[in-house]
């Protein structure tokens, strides 16, 4: 599909193909919503169900019987009539809901009476020194590969981090048939007295049995070693790990490191967009400030999905249904929606548990708030010393930052970076990320060209765009 194929107005526009973007698109377009679902990959699906469409790996038991639902949302989504958009970027977003997106290097602003977000999460950046070494790579990376590729590691294999995501990737290279040598767990002990008062709901959630059955597969095929430090070590390349346990320093040969701690809130577009943000001291990350409806404080703008903090991929796709029956009755009131009641009951149960996993899986603060010359924003290769030196220098926040170090000025627009410099700083000056704050976004949040930006063709909406 081209840009030029697109309406210049839609009732609704999806940001996001994972669960909360299909499932809120389905809903919305089978009430009569002229809607639209703009995503950035080949195929739907989001990074929980990335490739669902296409994928090589053909045998269920690989990626799980939970990788599989998304085939479900995915199908439902097709047949709605809502216009799935696949190879899109939404590169802007502005307050009186005017979407930019670009398709094939040609770009277009669309008008939107009503715009869901569901950008999804982004892997919690994890700053250890080596992590910018050829053979270091994020555990979502390698799950991607291996969804969308088929590919599986068969060199020296090291797993570190934790959280769900680290034990699930785990399970899915065993079952392919790929290499994994250890894992090093990251997850500080005391974590446990953390999350012990969440336990009963946990106890009666759907992660329990789950989670449970997944620790025992992969716990009796490969070592699994507590960690306190973590290094990559290597010249041009990954050549082996060293980390730190209670019995002092070891090294591990290795010729791929994987690394995790979890997932946050993808933010970038949102913030851009103007919307309030808090900060979760629970998730250790910001997100959006929403309703029960999941709208947010600008009006006509909803966030729903994990990009509206982390819940999980059966939890988002509950939130993308939630989101779309309040758009729906903004719009078409008099059109039929499922009881909104029985969705909150629904996402109410999905949502059991996450306290407990929040708690056991909180980084260690050694890990998110690097010393030294380790890497911290790897657009600009800005070191850890940098930032505190300029934090004290009297730098106040990431923005301020920018005009020193450049920190959050490259591609990445700070996703990889943008929590790790906020909490610097907080821990450099003794106050906190809230009172930090995030860096200040504005469009266009991904790189697009000026070729595309040339391409704009000059419609009526748009001509209101530009003489704002």
């Amino acid at each position: 599909m081209n840009a030029s194929d697109l309406a210049s107005s839609y009732d609704l526009v999806v940001i996001g193909g994972g669960p909360a973007g299909l499932a809120a698109a389905a809903l919305a377009a089978r009430a009569g919503l002229a809607t639209v679902l703009f995503d950035e990959n080949p195929g739907v699906g989001g990074q929980i169900y990335r490739a669902i469409t296409f994928s090589p790996v053909k045998d269920r038991a690989v990626l799980g019987e939970d990788y599989w639902a998304g085939a479900e949302l995915a199908a439902e989504a097709q047949a709605s009539g809502a216009l799935i958009v696949n190879g899109a970027t939404v590169w802007s977003l502005d307050p009186a809901r005017l979407v930019g997106v670009s398709i094939a290097g040609q770009a277009r602003l669309i008008e939107a009476s009503r715009v869901i977000i569901a950008t999804g999460s982004l892997e919690r950046p994890f700053p250890i020194p080596g992590w910018t070494l050829p053979g270091v790579m994020s555990a979502g990376g390698a799950q991607t590969a291996l969804k969308a590729q088929g590919l599986v590691p068969n060199g020296k294999t090291v797993l570190a981090g934790g959280g769900p995501l680290l034990w699930l990737l785990a399970a899915q290279i065993l079952r392919a048939g790929g290499r994994l040598d250890a894992i090093l767990d990251t997850t500080p002990r005391g974590n446990w007295l953390r999350a012990l008062a969440h336990l009963p709901d946990f106890v009666l959630s759907p992660y329990f049995s789950k989670g449970l059955k997944l620790l025992r597969e992969v716990r009796a095929k490969v070592r699994v070693i507590r960690v306190d430090r973590l290094e990559a070590v290597g010249g041009e390349r990954l050549r082996e790990v060293v980390f730190g346990t209670a019995d002092g320093e070891r090294r591990m040969p290795a010729d791929l490191l994987l690394l995790h701690q979890g997932v946050v809130p993808n933010v970038n577009l949102a913030i851009a967009a103007g919307l309030a943000h808090t900060w979760n001291e629970r998730q250790l990350c910001f997100e959006p400030v929403v309703d029960r409806d999941f709208n947010s404080s600008v009006p006509g703008i909803s966030v729903a999905g994990d990009g509206a903090g982390i819940a999980g991929g059966t939890a988002a796709a509950e939130r993308g249904r939630i989101a779309a029956i309040a758009a729906v009755r903004a719009l078409k009131p008099e059109a039929s929606v499922p009881d909104v009641q029985i969705v909150r009951q629904k996402l109410r149960r999905e949502a059991m548990g996450r306290a407990f996993l929040d708690g056991l899986n909180r980084p260690a603060a050694s890990f998110r708030q690097p010393t030294g010359d380790t890497i911290v924003c790897r657009c600009e290769e800005v070191t850890a010393k940098q930032v505190r030196d300029t934090a004290d220098l009297g730098c106040e926040g990431p923005n301020q930052m920018k005009a020193f170090l450049r920190c959050g000025m490259g591609p990445c627009q700070g996703r990889l970076c943008g929590l790790t410099v906020t909490e610097l700083i907080a821990a450099q000056r003794g106050t906190t990320p809230a009172e930090v704050g995030y860096y200040r976004l504005r469009p266009p949040v991904k790189p697009i060209t000026l070729s595309e930006l040339a391409s704009l063709p000059i419609a009526e909406a748009e001509r209101k765009a530009v003489e704002r």
